[in-house]
């Protein structure tokens, strides 16, 4: 599900703390890039998702 994406934590602008997981996919064959912002909540699906994919050995790369 998450093959060639960049998963990455975001920070919120004002406080500067990490609320968000960015999600970045591979460009399709038009060169464009689906991209998700996904809040840091165990009951939104997407995290769910993002939360099994760390399960099996993945890491989410760190905030800038």
């Amino acid at each position: 599900m998450f093959e060639g994406c960049i998963i990455k934590y975001k920070k919120n602008k004002n406080t500067g703390v990490v609320n968000q997981v960015s999600v970045t996919y591979p460009a399709d064959e038009k060169g464009n890039k689906l991209h998700k912002s996904i809040p840091l909540d165990e009951k939104n699906y997407d995290y769910e998702l993002i939360l099994e994919w760390v399960a099996e050995g993945n890491t989410i790369q760190e905030a800038d």
